[in-house]
């Protein structure tokens, strides 16, 4: 495959992977076509190399848990006539090694080799651990 670039986004009002795909069971986070979608103030400037086999990465009090791949990039008018970026995703959420991340506001680009890995499928629908103890044993290596 080409070149590719993923982002690292944090899951606000989240604090486990489970509220995410709580959240996106709601109508409010599909767009029109039914897909998960997550709108943002900025436009990627690598749209190309995200569409390109990219994944959001999602972070959750501070780890990294959780990817879907980015399928596309839409526009989005808001009710404040300011046109955002929609980023629309694959339903299908994996999750990932715990990896910590510190805070930031709005997305940063994340390249492939710093990504975290995918669970073991077998491990692909165990509850997420407590927060504190994800955050204690990927400090310490343990994935």
């Amino acid at each position: 495959m080409d070149k590719h670039i993923n982002l690292v986004k944090l899951c606000v009002g989240a604090e486990r992977v489970e509220d995410l795909l709580l959240w996106q069971q709601t109508p409010r986070a599909h767009g029109p076509d039914g897909l998960p979608r997550h709108v943002t103030r900025m436009w990627p400037k690598r749209g190309e190399e995200l569409l390109n086999g990219g994944s959001l990465y999602w972070v959750f009090k501070g780890l990294i848990l959780a990817r879907q791949r980015l399928l596309r990039l839409d526009e989005v008018l808001g009710g404040d006539g300011i046109t955002r970026c929609a980023l629309v995703l694959d339903p299908e959420v994996h999750r990932t090694e715990s990896v910590p991340r510190r805070p930031f506001q709005g997305w940063r680009y994340l390249k492939p080799e710093d990504s975290p890995a995918d669970l073991a499928e077998a491990r692909q629908h165990e509850d997420t651990l407590p927060p504190e103890l994800s955050a204690a044993l990927a400090e310490i290596g343990v994935r």
